[in-house]
């Protein structure tokens, strides 16, 4: 089977920071919180470093035999500072969390709104479990930044100016002396943290591949037992999140290389400087003082290389979701009520329609089709299968545009209609009905959001529907399963045709709505959808040829282009005609 198609990100190094100020222009609206929070990081970072200078003159007081009050004041002072930090920190932790959650919950939003608005174009490259993915885990991974990764590297960055700050009064030449591996760490740093990103990165696609194994597996469950594939893709999935752990290894193989060089390198300086301020003679409270701000400037470089490690991964889920999100959507509108103009009537125009897949521009679906079908009339599209009948399904509801040639609408071409209220006045009765994992009523009220129970009841009678839905104990309240897997093919058919009557459509689209029922179910749902085409422009998708015969019209399609029309009676007296033989075919067998 295909691997999951996986984002790659352009250009790591020049756009490293980029998708980090896309991604605070969602936290802009918390400013004021996400301020105090800083504010409050920062007074508690700065106060931090008075502990070192007040301990070296603990220290000293205590062997210079100062004053049993001063002493006292300093301890006092100490616990004093180690208060006020546990509110600012308590406090801080409070607000990030809350600008977190605000600004995730923002993003998440706008991803999916973004999402469901892609067009279909765009999902015929890109899989489910993958852009599922990137709403879950990868959103998730952004917590890091705003609960802990942001706010250690300020505090962090906080430590090391002001203790070399301080460093430099306590002694310029023992800072000089321990700031010689400095720029080498930094170096360093930037570099492993490049380094790390790209196996961060490589990490999420495999992440969202095993997510899409998965989804696909779970959804077609039944398949996958019908076939006995269990092990299959028990190994499929095996497969892939044995190389994100693979991939994680040798990541953590250079994680722990550089925090070995951190311990060598920082601490081993350490060792070097108190030898140095040692011989050359520094009171023991100054070289305490001073340990402890190297301490401290050791472990924040320490602390630096990993955040920044943390945020890297991070910015690599951040270009992922802004990538999705520079994918194009429709232009859809939120509307109440359809427009008056807008309104239709029901006459269909195709003009020289020429269409292939955005996926495989080499095959040409249609070619060339033309054809009309006016207001109240019925009509149907025959041929074998890859005529290009469904397509004339997708093409009418826009999810794709035409290559060549316009669709119109009484008259108008479509592309002058906004794209939701054209929509809104076509229903489509598919051959595999799509039943969410909620109730019966849901389902049916799908077709018009707000729908009354009456409402709803008055569709299910007029789809045959509402009998077997009163034979189930809880009726609308009937929980369907997942993807209706609790009723039957007939059932999940007239439920479907009920969520169409209820949206009460201008132009209705049948796309082999009985060709995969048993008889008596055939029965109840084509008298259903007889009385749903009364009244509407109605073009039916048929391979079973007995469901057209009193359609007004037939198109006949072979290879993407329209080889005959007209009536069942005239069609079938045409000698060596296509529809006579489909015709012959299915009636002798």
């Amino acid at each position: 089977m295909p691997q999951a198609t996986s984002v790659k990100v352009k250009n790591t190094k020049s756009n490293s920071l980029k998708p980090l100020y896309r991604l605070f222009n969602y936290a802009r609206p918390y400013w004021l919180e996400f301020t105090l929070g800083l504010l409050l990081l920062m007074m508690a970072s700065v106060s931090s470093l008075a502990l070192p200078k007040l301990l070296g003159q603990l220290i000293d007081g205590g062997k210079q035999g100062i004053d049993s009050g001063k002493t006292t004041y300093i301890g006092w002072l100490l616990v004093t500072i180690l208060v006020v930090q546990a509110i600012f920190s308590f406090f801080r932790v409070v607000l990030f969390v809350n600008v977190t959650e605000k600004t995730l919950a923002a993003l998440r939003q706008k991803v999916y709104s973004h999402l469901i608005k892609m067009p279909m174009s765009v999902f015929l490259h890109k899989r489910v479990g993958e852009l599922s993915s990137r709403i879950s885990a990868d959103i998730t991974l952004l917590q890091e930044i705003f609960n802990t990764t942001l706010a250690e590297i300020i505090r962090l960055l906080v430590l090391v100016v002001g203790g070399l700050v301080l460093l430099m009064i306590t002694s310029w030449e023992l800072t000089i002396f321990m700031l010689l591996l400095l720029p080498v760490m930094v170096v360093i740093g930037e570099l492993f943290g490049r380094f790390l990103n790209k196996y961060a990165m490589q990490v999420q696609d495999k992440v969202a591949a095993s997510n899409t194994v998965v989804e696909e597996t779970l959804q077609g469950i039944f398949s996958v037992k019908a076939f006995v594939s269990e092990f299959f893709e028990i190994g499929r999935y095996r497969e892939h999140t044995a190389e994100m752990a693979r991939l994680g290894m040798k990541g953590g193989k250079y994680k722990g290389l550089f925090n070995s060089f951190v311990i060598v390198g920082m601490f081993g300086t350490l060792v070097a400087v108190i030898w140095r301020g040692v011989t050359t003679g520094v009171a023991s409270g100054e070289l305490i003082s001073f340990l402890l701000y190297s301490i401290f400037i050791a472990t924040s470089i320490s602390g630096l290389a990993e955040a920044y490690t943390a945020l890297q991964k991070s910015i690599g889920a951040t270009a992922h979701l802004f990538e999705l999100l520079e994918e194009p959507v429709e232009p859809l509108t939120d509307f109440k009520t359809i427009a008056p103009e807008n309104l239709l009537h029901g006459k269909i125009s195709f003009n020289n329609i020429h269409f292939h897949y955005p996926t495989r521009e080499d095959i040409n679906v249609l070619q060339g089709v033309s054809f009309e079908a006016f207001s109240n009339q019925k009509v149907a599209i025959v041929g074998s299968s890859g005529a290009g009948k469904s397509t004339i399904v997708s093409l009418l509801l826009k999810l794709y545009n035409p290559s060549k040639g316009g669709i119109l609408f009484d008259g108008r071409d479509s592309g002058s209609i906004p794209l939701s209220e054209l929509r809104a006045q076509i229903a489509v009765v598919p051959q595999d009905v799509f039943l969410f994992g909620g109730t019966i009523g849901e389902n049916i009220g799908y077709g018009r959001k707000g729908a009354s129970r009456e409402d709803i009841i008055a569709a299910a009678e007029k789809a045959n529907a509402w009998e077997f839905i009163q034979r189930f104990p809880k009726g609308l309240e009937t929980i369907v399963g997942e993807r209706g897997i609790q009723l039957s093919g007939g059932q999940r058919q007239r439920i479907a045709i009920a969520r169409a009557v209820l949206k009460a459509p201008r132009i209705l689209i049948l796309d082999e709505a009985t060709s995969a029922l048993d008889s008596e179910s055939e029965r109840l749902v084509q008298d259903a959808l007889d009385k749903l085409m009364e009244g509407r422009t109605s073009i039916v998708i048929a391979h079973r040829l007995a469901t057209v015969r009193q359609a007004d019209k037939i198109i006949v399609l072979d290879k993407g282009q329209i080889v005959e029309e007209g009536t069942h009676v005239e069609l079938i007296g045409v000698d060596g005609g296509l529809y006579r033989n489909l015709s012959e075919m299915q009636f002798t067998n």
